[in-house]
């Protein structure tokens, strides 16, 4: 277990933010940076941080879903909620700091970085309890056994430490870049080299 240097071994990519190369062929996956959530051999599941949706803000979120009443005196944050993959559109999903905690409901990510998701997370965050930082997602993007290792192999990824800096202080214009340059690449470079050795 945890030897990386046998055949048999599993690659872990639990608490990386895979970037997309410019040749992606899922356009749904084109430029998106996606923090790795879990990854074991029976497969990996991710979300995607850097694409907002167009028509969709937190308060919009939290009324649909009965969690905001004329009654209540709290109102949500008015946050963008993101498209987390092609995956389960209606399951939502909060990426948040390890300032926050939902006992068994949460998922530590990576050292700065644990993921929720139960609807309980939602109404701390609209009682003023939630995490500090968070990002809210519908969906998320998933890989059967092998197949992300497969699409690693291929040069359609790569991968970097997930970074809390990273995932919630970079505009999502930007994220793209900016999690190249932490791995030392220049994006400008990689625009023509997708499928060069």
């Amino acid at each position: 277990m945890g030897n990386t240097n046998t055949h048999d071994a599993t690659l872990d990519l639990t608490g990386k933010l895979l970037i997309a190369m410019p040749g992606m062929p899922d356009l749904r996956f084109a430029r998106s940076v996606v923090c790795i959530c879990s990854h074991s051999a029976q497969g990996a599941m991710g979300l995607i941080v850097n694409r907002p949706l167009p028509d969709l803000r937190l308060p919009a979120l939290m009324a649909h879903l009965d969690l905001v009443s004329e009654a209540t005196q709290y109102s949500a944050p008015d946050a963008p909620v993101y498209f987390g993959g092609p995956v389960e559109h209606a399951r939502g999903f909060v990426l948040h700091g390890t300032d926050y905690t939902r006992g068994q409901a949460t998922l530590q990510v990576a050292p700065a970085l644990a993921m929720t998701g139960t609807l309980d997370v939602l109404e701390d965050m609209l009682h003023g309890r939630g995490p500090e930082r968070a990002l809210m997602m519908l969906g998320y993007a998933g890989w059967g056994p092998g197949q992300l290792e497969d699409e690693i192999l291929a040069n359609g990824w790569l991968s970097v430490d997930a970074n809390a800096k990273l995932v919630f202080g970079t505009g999502d214009g930007t994220k793209w870049e900016a999690a190249l340059r932490a791995l030392g690449v220049d994006p400008t470079l990689l625009s023509g080299a997708a499928g060069r050795a």
